[in-house]
């Protein structure tokens, strides 16, 4: 009876709550907070299964995003349900996604008209090259004035032109203006908000700068960027801030409530990171790694192989601000990789247990570029090695290296906004699902020679898209207002390796990347099939008409005898 009592009263004294979809690339989850205490209430994860259909090809199929969301949503209500919470006390929903994956649906049938090609994707290599062939001086960078980006496999861009060059479905219904274009955020927005029967197709100005068709100055989707790629502007998304109503959840036990914060995952970890002030940094460590600073009002233009971004806008007359970002392409994605592809980990726990067991990669260095190197290289060719093994070396040593090779990439990208911004950072504050791995965190310490800050809570992208959501006009549930923020609890890891030995690991580890760049050559000769042809590779073509000549002298020499 007392329990029941003491819930009941708890229950009352909860006030508003406000919820977020994270729909990450591996991961989907539902999330709720108090908008009050920014306390985690409830949460539900579900995972999302990546196809590889080619090498370098990674898709997701968009039905199944979507399903997981509304699992994900059923799941955690129940749950609140069961801890005696009111759901009719949920506000707000904010959406944060994986970036630049890209989905083309029909608007008609609501039907997805081809897998999501996710952000990591490599097929769109040769159409990059042919578009960096065609700039003046062959200039990567050609557009970045423009979009704060170089023209990469990475962004929305490239992956839209080769749905609508490869895909027959896609193609007919640009034709026939039945196609709509969107980032995950769009594709979820637009389903929960009736789909077909006037679902909203918009999305905000942090995804739609990841796509390199929006002008980064004017905040809009630019005519001269949309022409450049063959992209029609009547497919895009209407592009809002990152805090506002954009619609009404249209079904399920949230029907109603309204979606009111967008964000892309990087954006959304930086506003819960309470990063506002011109200089803040923080680091996400998922799928890939992600290091933003808050750069203010303005776009500052990197000369050091960092992207610029918005960082977000927190209502339709509140200003965009932007960051420098640094973005690494694997870093949780690599344990995935020894686990499932070498099979030499069954868990990542027992991955921080393998490399706690040696303390030491014995001079194994892994460089795991498996999409080429993003940030500061921003190298497609490079592909991932394995070096500096000797027979000493086991499995526990590579997998040693392969939590250094996320810290020595973070140190890149650190290093690269170090110079760029000529304030150096005293210390980092970090995020994402690797952090619970505490030597991964001791080592990043070591290796960036700063000390690194974890919060107690680490679902910071979750509450950064919760706060845009309880924050926005019509909701205003949850105040931005400095002194209104709540007190963040965090834990510390202080460097503990004298500094001469983290660098002599760093520059060993810079020698490392340069092997591993150029190993993919430029576009293969086709056979007609994407498939490159035997005679691409000059001296096996060499080696086999030599060999056919040999046979046919044989042949004749043997008829003379």
């Amino acid at each position: 009876m007392n329990s029941t009592m003491a819930a009941s009263s708890h229950r009352i004294m909860l006030g508003p709550l406000v919820a977020a979809i994270d729909q990450g690339t591996s991961s989907t989850r539902f999330l709720v907070f108090n908008s009050k205490t920014a306390e985690l209430l409830s949460h539900h994860q579900v995972e999302i299964k990546q196809s590889f259909p080619k090498e370098g090809w990674v898709e997701e199929d968009p039905k199944e995003i979507l399903q997981s969301v509304y699992e994900c949503m059923e799941r955690t209500c129940e749950k609140l349900t069961q801890l005696n919470i009111d759901i009719s006390n949920i506000k707000a929903i904010g959406v944060t996604n994986q970036r630049e994956t890209t989905l083309v649906w029909d608007k008609e049938t609501g039907e997805p008209l081809y897998n999501a090609i996710v952000w990591l994707d490599l097929r769109t290599q040769s159409t990059v090259e042919r578009l960096i062939n065609k700039t003046p001086g062959r200039n990567k960078n050609h557009l970045k004035h423009k979009t704060g980006l170089p023209i990469s496999t990475y962004f929305s861009a490239v992956k839209l032109r080769w749905m609508m060059d490869n895909v027959d479905e896609v193609r007919k219904a640009v034709v026939s203006h039945r196609a709509m274009f969107g980032t995950v955020d769009s594709w979820l927005i637009w389903c929960l908000t009736g789909g077909k029967s006037g679902g909203v197709h918009c999305t905000d100005v942090t995804n739609a700068s990841r796509t390199m068709l929006f002008n980064i100055h004017t905040l809009d989707w630019d005519p001269e960027l949309c022409e450049y790629f063959g992209i029609p502007m009547e497919i895009l998304p209407r592009v809002r801030s990152s805090s506002e109503i954009y619609g009404l959840m249209k079904s399920g036990a949230l029907s109603g409530i309204p979606i009111s914060g967008c964000l892309g995952d990087q954006s959304a970890a930086l506003v819960g990171q309470m990063c506002f002030q011109d200089g803040q940094a923080k680091n996400t460590y998922g799928t890939g790694c992600f290091l933003l600073r808050n750069t203010g009002a303005k776009p500052v233009m990197s000369e050091h192989g960092l992207l610029t971004t918005v960082a977000y806008k927190l209502g339709r007359d509140q200003p965009a601000c932007y960051a420098l970002e640094g973005s690494v392409a694997i870093a949780g994605a690599v344990v995935r990789w020894l686990q499932d592809n070498l099979g030499i980990i069954g868990s990542s726990e027992e991955l921080e247990k393998l490399a706690a067991s040696v303390g030491t990669s014995y001079g194994c260095y892994f460089v795991p570029a498996f999409s080429g190197l993003y940030a500061p290289y921003w190298e497609p060719s490079a592909r991932g090695i394995i070096c500096g093994l000797t027979q000493f070396t086991n499995k526990s040593h590579v997998a040693f290296a392969a939590l250094e090779a996320v810290c020595f990439q973070t140190r890149e990208i650190l290093d690269a906004m170090n110079q760029d911004s000529g304030i150096p950072l005293t210390q980092l504050q970090v995020d994402g699902g690797m952090t619970s791995n505490k030597l991964l965190m001791q080592l990043q310490a070591d290796i960036l020679c700063i000390p690194v800050v974890k919060p107690s809570m680490p679902e910071t992208t979750a509450l950064g898209a919760a706060m845009a959501a309880g924050a926005a006009e019509g909701v205003s549930v949850w105040s931005l207002n400095p002194e209104d923020l709540s007190e963040v609890t965090s834990e510390k890891f202080e460097p503990q390796i004298n500094t001469e030995e983290s660098e002599f690991r760093y520059a060993r580890w810079k020698k490392a990347v340069q092997k591993s760049m150029n190993w993919e050559t430029t576009e293969p000769a086709g056979n007609g099939n994407g498939e490159s042809s035997i005679f691409s590779s000059v001296p096996l073509g060499f080696f086999i008409i030599g060999s056919l000549f040999m046979l046919v002298g044989a042949k004749y020499l043997a008829g003379n005898n």
